[in-house]
């Protein structure tokens, strides 16, 4: 269960890197399709910004997931730091609603997406460390 553990940890500090590279090839369409004439309204969606939507939820399961492994497997500090992603995923999603009504927010969500992927990734390295048994002789 260690070896899942990790990967699920894994997989989500891979998913945010890909959220803020997917995020940021939005930005630079909507920067493009604006210069070449296009209309940037309620209706308008591009490959980054579906990819990203999508991926936070799959992020959102992976953290689920993550947090019931965590009771599963003996890393050392394991449920807490699942149970720190998974509240701090819930936080990344109240950030994205809220910022769209209140944009500097946004700043926050993207802080919050490192930490996601900051913890996910300590989670997963302290997964892949054995126990250690200490034996006299």
């Amino acid at each position: 269960m260690r070896s899942v553990y990790r990967v699920t940890g894994l997989l989500i500090a891979v998913a945010v890197a890909l959220q803020i590279a997917s995020i940021a090839l939005s930005g630079f369409t909507i920067s493009k399709d604006a210069g070449d004439g296009a209309t940037i309204g309620a209706d308008y969606s591009n490959f980054g910004e579906r990819y990203h939507s999508i991926a936070g939820m799959v992020i959102g399961l992976l953290a689920l997931v993550f947090l019931i492994v965590s009771f599963l497997t003996d890393v050392p500090r394991g449920r807490v730091l699942a149970g720190i992603v998974v509240g701090l995923v819930v936080l990344q999603f109240l950030l994205a609603v809220v910022a769209f009504g209140v944009p500097a927010l946004g700043i926050l969500h993207g802080l919050n997406g490192l930490a996601i992927a900051a913890v996910a990734s300590t989670a997963a390295q302290r997964a892949g460390t054995p126990k250690q048994h200490v034996t006299t002789g």
